[in-house]
């Protein structure tokens, strides 16, 4: 509680552990050496600061390079006999990403940490500044046994502004071959190497059927997806023939479709309206398709028995129908490919398109068309990069103000946010929507920051919850956002970080919203840990019991929070008849607000009642243990809601 509190960090993904360890390449296309790994190897192992910088442009497998280094390292002290690191990831929260403040780097002894910045290292205000701080944090991190792994974009890092700042760099120049990538992880990691065989090429053996899926040119990340994609079908022709075609993302069968379909426009909106219906009725997909051309005409019975059957019009653009209904299970991956085909070749229907999707995006529709719909524009999203389809599924918000509704929109959009590319802007975005007044705009943002997103960003979740919380009115979106604080204040952690928001609130001048958020925290109804540690806390540091009274007293000053105030003393009352809490620092501390406070109307109630309102027996105990100031102890409550002297 009296420390700043650090960045998030969490476990580097034991596959990617795995994969450097078992299944580790440093030669190129062209069999040269990768050099990437052992360069920041060897900067993390010398005399300088424990600190090295991947830099280079996409695809050339950085982010694999500095685990790679990190592990290396960690090996090599459990060979000297000391303890392995612990092999951390540290999500950038900076709650403002253009000015991060090294100072929540954290710094735990004996641990590896990863930080990628490359998405928003350009957005620095002060590069400079930023990595002479991140270098000075890496000398202390030395002191402690521990290191870390900065991954950058292909000129953010400003190694030019100082030999210190050169000396930390290492540039990713060659990427490892995609081949042998692809090769190792059918050997080592899926324990296929019949697979493996599939990807042999000429210049080592006899040319394998599925060499040719890789060139030169091929990213690491391709390399990966190719070996899932074969690792997951059967050893067999056919299962090569899936495998290939998943890992091309249905390129040829797209191609395919949209040459036979050149003068067939009602053919490729059926395609269009499948994709996005995937497991409706054959019919509805019909309708939609006919929605999305804008064809109302009514045909003759000549036009109605002419031409192919609706089904095999689906067959005929790749869909498949399963009784009623049409379905894509046999193609997984189709429906993206089309569509990123689509928004490439098309551009043009970006626009009718998106507002076709508005028009099928109903309160009748149901929340299951809501979730195929929004998957599938997010998957768009995020292969373009392409925030069109995030305001889209935004715009939605307000077609149905249904709990079930809001969360679809709101894990979508989580998913959004996480993206390494996208996620920048969708996080921005978060934050400018959270100050609308929509009241179920607002509260989808709150929804966001209850859950992954929270976990993964606590800073800029407490600062979008703090516009949300500042909401005139207490409506279900400032209840949405007190539940969020109080669920992800109950993570490792993460208690002191929103305690200390509290005070940077008040300091800003959003007076309610630290109220409102004191008395979300302090309610033990649902969970009474909350209470407990800062009781706990108020016991062993007198500043602790400070904050606690002060913090009361600013609330029952606020007569906007006075049902809450009343509502979180009565719980109080609760917490202690139910034993979650010991009674002498709880007393102390309503004693002394008491005083302050004896005027307020939920002090007022809490210890002399309202008329016809009567109390259980919690409250009355709590009030009869109270502390009554001097001049009021004639008046006592006689355990109905009334007083007596």
């Amino acid at each position: 509680m009296h420390s700043k509190p650090p960045l998030t960090v969490t476990d580097i993904p034991a596959a990617e552990v795995d994969a450097v360890r078992l299944a580790w390449v440093s030669t190129g296309p062209q069999n040269d050496t990768v050099p990437t790994a052992e360069e920041a190897r060897l900067l993390l192992s010398g005399p300088g600061p424990a600190l090295a910088v991947v830099a280079g442009v996409p695809g050339m497998g950085k982010r694999t390079a500095g685990i790679r280094a990190l592990w290396q390292v960690s090996a090599a002290l459990q060979r000297s006999g000391a303890a392995a690191l612990a092999l951390r990831e540290v999500q950038p929260d900076w709650e403002s990403p253009e000015s991060p403040d090294i100072e929540l780097m954290p710094k735990q002894g004996a641990t590896g940490y990863l930080l990628d910045v490359a998405s928003e290292i350009d957005s620095w205000k002060s590069p400079g500044d930023v990595a002479k701080q991140l270098l000075a944090h890496a000398e202390k991190l030395r002191e402690v046994g521990s290191y870390l792994v900065v991954i950058a974009d292909e000129d953010g890092w400003p190694a030019d502004q100082s030999g210190a700042l050169g000396r930390v760099l290492v540039t990713a120049k060659i990427r490892p071959s995609a081949h042998e990538i692809a090769i190792a992880h059918l050997k080592n990691l899926y324990r296929k190497p019949g697979c493996a065989n599939w990807l042999q090429r000429p210049n080592v053996g006899s040319d394998g059927p599925a060499a040719m899926l890789l060139t030169a040119g091929s990213t690491p990340a391709d390399a990966v997806r190719l070996a899932g994609a074969l690792a997951g079908v059967e050893e067999s022709p056919k299962g090569l023939e899936r495998a290939k075609a998943a890992f091309q993302e249905w390129r040829t069968d797209v191609k395919n479709v949209f040459e036979a379909t050149q003068d067939k426009p009602e053919d490729r909106a059926l395609l269009i309206a499948a994709l996005f219906l995937d497991g409706e009725d054959a019919l509805a997909v019909q309708d939609a398709a006919r929605l999305l051309l804008d064809d109302d005409t009514t045909e003759s019975v000549r036009e109605i028995l002419t031409g192919p059957d609706l089904t095999s019009r689906l067959h005929g653009v790749g869909i498949e129908t399963s009784g009623r209904n049409v379905t894509l299970e046999h193609k997984m991956g189709y429906a993206r490919a089309v569509l990123v085909h689509l928004w490439h070749q098309r551009a043009d229907i970006h626009q009718p398109l998106l507002a076709w999707l508005d028009q099928l995006i109903t309160a009748e529709a149901g929340p299951v068309r809501l979730q195929k719909i929004s998957d599938l524009l997010v998957e768009l999203a995020i292969a373009e990069n392409d925030f069109r389809a995030i305001t889209t599924i935004k715009d939605w918000i307000g077609r149905d103000n249904r709990a079930e509704h809001l969360d679809l929109i709101a894990k979508v959009l989580t998913r959004a946010a996480e993206a390494p590319a996208l996620g920048p802007q969708v996080r921005s975005k978060l934050l400018d929507w959270a100050q609308e007044g929509s009241e179920p705009v607002a509260r989808v943002v709150a929804l966001v920051c209850h859950g992954e997103f929270a976990e993964h960003y606590p800073s800029q979740a407490l600062v979008r919850l703090k516009h949300v919380l500042s909401r005139e009115n207490r409506d279900q979106a400032v209840r949405a956002a007190e539940a969020a604080l109080r669920n992800t204040a109950r993570g490792k952690n993460q208690l002191p970080r929103f305690w200390a928001a509290l005070g940077k609130w008040q300091a800003e001048g959003r007076h309610l919203a630290a109220h409102r958020a004191f008395l979300a925290l302090l309610d033990p109804g649902e969970n009474p840990w909350i209470l407990q540690v800062m009781l706990s806390s108020a016991e062993q540091h007198p500043d602790v019991k400070d904050a606690l009274i002060n913090r009361w007293s600013a609330a029952l000053g606020d007569a906007r929070v006075d049902t809450e105030s009343r509502h979180v003393l009565y719980s109080w009352a609760h917490a202690y008849a139910d034993g979650h809490v010991e009674l002498p620092m709880l007393k102390d501390i309503l004693d002394q607000v008491i005083q302050r406070h004896l005027a307020s109307s939920p002090i007022s109630d809490l210890l002399f009642g309202e008329p016809g309102v009567a109390y259980d027996e919690a409250v009355v105990s709590l009030r009869k243990a109270l502390r009554i100031p001097s001049q009021l102890r004639p008046w006592r409550d006689n355990g109905d809601g009334r007083t007596e002297s």
